[in-house]
């Protein structure tokens, strides 16, 4: 996407709730324009604070020429409606020189006046940047083992694709490690990738989604405290809840059609490994269509309280933590 930005382009926003893949999209964005995302001379990082000190510096770093020759690239971090709409607004009404904005920005709302912009001014364009899962997590895995000349087998490929995906940088960054580890070597196996990719982090991490769908609750408060000690935010923890109780959701609406728990486990995609399995046949029990339905909706709607409420995301986290594994050991009884 905007490997090869049209002239008419001035400025693109990219946002939403993939930090690192806001952040790769706005490099590629970048590079396509000035060639280099760290060449002085043709690219020029600002801050909206810097903006807010001294609006016409927008303006006027667009219009400025480059002493080397071609287009400009300005690069924008943490946008927001408040700090660049009014100032946005103003350039592409005006449309100085010749360069190019790139605009990263967080999980901007439907109704942003900077989304609303970018998305109807013919010279801006509105990025979203949702987190990596499904066909575009295994392409984006099997892509980057294929450069460094690895192909992963399918229990591996899956491993990834199931502790992947929270973050573009980041599961680049775990990529780039296992890259490294296997470095010499032509064939990604199982044991490969868990000495490389499972961490102790992710061990906390799948400690406490498990202790929360198990419904044990002594155990998942040791497990989440933990886990905010190695460095989980309370919105991944959510995310990555939301996946499993998708599966589970998923496998208990078959199980209702009048599938076995085997033959619906058996039918996800990815195929989930043995022990990953058994923990779905065992948890399946506690949660039937209608109740993982509405854990579900509780758990999307911790996520959006964690971004808007003025309590600290932590709490709202482990509120909802606390409800899921309160519901999984009510109906364990």
């Amino acid at each position: 996407m905007l490997k090869q930005p049209k002239s008419p382009l001035r400025a693109a926003l990219f946002y939403g709730p993939d930090a690192g893949l806001v952040r790769e999209r706005a490099a590629n964005l970048v590079v396509a324009v000035a060639g280099s995302r760290n060449d002085p001379f043709q690219v020029v990082e600002l801050s909206v604070a810097a903006l807010k000190e001294d609006p016409a510096r927008l303006n006027d770093e667009a219009a400025a020429l480059s002493m080397m020759g071609g287009r400009r690239a300005i690069w924008l971090r943490d946008a927001t409606d408040a700090g660049l709409t009014a100032l946005l607004k103003g350039f592409l009404e005006t449309l100085p020189g010749e360069a190019v904005i790139a605009i990263e920005a967080g999980d901007l709302a439907a109704k942003s006046s900077l989304r609303a912009l970018c998305e109807s001014h013919a010279a801006a364009v509105a990025v979203p940047c949702y987190h990596d899962s499904g066909a575009d997590l295994s392409q984006v895995i099997a892509e980057t083992l294929r450069k460094a000349g690895l192909t992963p087998e399918p229990d591996a490929l899956a491993y990834l694709t199931q502790h992947l995906g929270g973050d573009r940088m980041m599961s680049r960054s775990e990529l780039d490690k296992l890259t490294l580890y296997l470095h010499g070597q032509s064939r990604v196996a199982l044991a490969d990738v868990q000495g490389a990719v499972g961490d102790s982090a992710a061990q906390s991490l799948d400690d406490v989604i498990q202790a929360a769908l198990d419904g044990r609750t002594e155990a998942l408060d040791l497990a989440f405290r933990r886990a905010m000690m190695d460095g989980e935010s309370p919105v991944g923890i959510l995310r990555v809840l939301l996946r499993q109780m998708q599966r589970l959701h998923l496998v208990a609406a078959q199980m209702a059609g009048g599938k076995t728990a085997e033959a619906a486990i058996a039918a996800l995609r990815p195929p989930p490994f043995k022990r990953d399995a058994e923990r779905l046949a065992r948890q399946v029990r506690h949660w039937p269509v209608a109740r993982a339905a509405a854990a579900l909706g509780r758990l999307h709607e911790a996520e959006a309280q964690c971004k808007a409420s003025a309590l600290p995301d932590e709490v709202m986290c482990a509120r909802a933590l606390l409800e899921v594994s309160e519901n999984a050991r009510r109906q364990r009884r």
